[in-house]
């Protein structure tokens, strides 16, 4: 039976109709400053921990609750006589549930205006003690840390059997893992912080990447195996995905998602997401191991569709397919008689979901576009982890570098700026031929750029698509002529790449002999 509990949270949401329900249940409410004051304020019954203990808080705050009258009432276990012999005689109540969330650390210090100061301020010392108190001894207190958990821990305390006024076991124990985990993370971001800061005695600057990197996930669910049957696996989430990430997804129909399934739709959500802002307002990418391999924009999400498959209609067979405008019935009656693993969008609509329904392996991923990146992006190899900041650059027109003597017409600068967004996605060695808003042909993942140009080229003809008059990207220099002049033979009358090369006048001097235009963005788009 739960009759005394300690509250003191930094996060009021939702705390006074806790608080009130656990008072009109007959519990006894430890508070401590802002949060005592709050709950008397507003009727509930309170006692301040000051006196409860006969001990002051001190040091402008810093000491509350490290105290063994509240330790004492939260460590000592009820099965244990000798235990609850010392409460008795030091006359130390049980503390039956402990409500507490921390000092908001991760707030302060993403403000640029944050000193070091104000973070060391920021970090609790109380709180995480008395949360990891209650989670060690969770068999006989009931540890709240998260408001999204007030409603379930009062639905079972106003249970009408026997057992009314306690929480089961099974929910002590899941919020003492929910505890454990939250302290993890809060004592990692801490350490985060510290280890970046400079060695200059004020530590005003800040590095990129901490001496010690601590990051957590939440465990979405187990894979049925990874990237083969042979292995096993797991999809974790950031704690907080940003706006739009593929984590956010809900899926609304369809067989379980696999590891390759995340991978690739991962893939084609980034890149779809890309091709906003070139002009028609649907686009849509569908990506076959990971790489795209048709990409289009359009005036609607059927006509985005039809384009992106004209590309690569054999490997579209089993693809991924991403879109990011509503899926209506039109385009899901098109996309119906294609074998699809996963389609992804912003939403469906109502008839789209029925003409979906009857393709129930097809799993269907609802995701909000969004604007943000993950603070890192990350690669584990052995013994280590490489990490850098995302590849989140988009060259502006502007930006762009006319090196031949040849001029670029609006129409191939627009190509040009469309194939570039999608060589960007596409795995290096990384050759795209476009025209007028869809790719043409795609060359990934080659040893050498000029195979890439070469099976660009071959699957472009073998889709009976022309590359006259096209544009290429290449997410790369190319290093010597030879890789521009299979372009050029192929029909491209137009190059964007990064420059950079050795041979930069000797290309810049073939692109003048061939008569093509060549841009270049000062930016390379390597994707291993």
């Amino acid at each position: 039976m739960i009759t005394q509990a300690l509250i003191s949270v930094s996060d009021k949401t939702g705390v006074l109709d806790f608080a009130r329900a656990l008072s009109a249940m007959g519990v006894n409410i430890l508070s401590t400053g802002g949060t005592a004051k709050l709950l008397a304020e507003n009727g509930v019954a309170v006692t301040e921990v000051a006196d409860y203990t006969g001990f002051p808080e001190m040091l402008d705050g810093r000491v509350k609750t490290l105290h063994p009258k509240v330790h004492g009432g939260i460590l000592a276990r009820r099965d244990f006589p000798d235990h609850v012999a010392k409460l008795a005689e030091h006359n130390i109540p049980a503390i039956d549930m402990v409500v507490v969330n921390l000092y908001p650390f991760q707030q302060a210090v993403a403000k640029d205006s944050c000193t070091l100061e104000d973070a060391i301020e920021n970090i609790d010392i109380g709180g995480p003690t008395m949360l990891r108190s209650a989670a060690k001894n969770h068999k006989d207190v009931v540890v709240v840390c998260d408001p999204a958990d007030y409603g379930l821990v009062l639905a079972e305390m106003k249970g009408t059997s026997a057992a009314a006024g306690t929480v089961s076991y099974d929910t002590k124990f899941m919020l003492a893992k929910k505890v454990f985990a939250h302290t993890a993370q809060y004592d990692g971001a801490i350490t985060n912080y510290l280890t970046s800061l400079g060695e200059d005695k004020a530590h005003a600057t800040r590095a990129a990447y901490p001496q010690v990197l601590n990051m957590t996930f939440d465990k979405v669910q187990d894979m049925r195996y990874g990237e083969n049957p042979h292995q096993s696996a797991a999809f974790y989430r950031d704690l907080q995905p940003a706006a739009g990430a593929l984590a956010n997804y809900q899926q609304l129909q369809g067989k379980e998602l696999s590891y390759n399934n995340i991978a690739d739709a991962d893939a084609a959500w980034e890149c779809v997401k890309s091709l906003g802002g070139l002009g028609q307002p649907a686009g849509c990418v569908i990506v076959k191991h990971a790489n795209p391999c048709g990409v289009a924009i359009g005036t609607d999400a059927a006509d985005a569709y039809g384009r992106a498959l004209q590309t690569d209609p054999t490997s579209a067979f089993g693809g991924i397919i991403a879109f990011n405008v509503e899926v209506d019935a039109r385009t899901a009656a098109e996309i119906a008689k294609l074998f699809v693993e996963v389609l992804i969008a912003p939403s469906f609509s109502a008839e789209a979901l029925q003409l979906m329904a009857a393709k129930q392996n097809v799993r269907l991923l609802q995701i909000p576009l969004g604007e943000g990146n993950n603070p890192f992006d990350v690669k584990r190899v052995g013994g280590g982890l490489l990490v850098q900041s995302p590849d989140a650059r988009n060259v502006g027109l502007g930006e762009l570098r006319v090196v031949t003597k040849a001029q670029p017409s609006q129409q191939q600068l627009q190509d040009m700026m469309f194939a570039w967004r999608v060589a960007k996605f596409v795995k290096s060695n990384a050759i795209v031929f476009c025209a007028n808003g869809m790719t043409l042909g795609v060359g990934a993942g080659q040893m050498s750029r000029i195979d890439s140009a070469r099976i660009a080229s071959i699957k472009a003809q073998n889709a009976g698509l022309t590359l006259a008059g096209s544009a290429v990207a290449s997410d790369a220099f190319f290093p010597f002529r030879d890789g521009l002049d299979v372009v050029v033979d192929a029909g491209a009358t137009c190059v964007i790449h990064p420059g950079g090369s050795m041979r930069d006048q000797e290309v810049i001097d073939a692109a003048d002999e061939r008569g093509v235009v060549m841009l270049y963005t000062g930016v390379r788009h390597f994707r291993h």
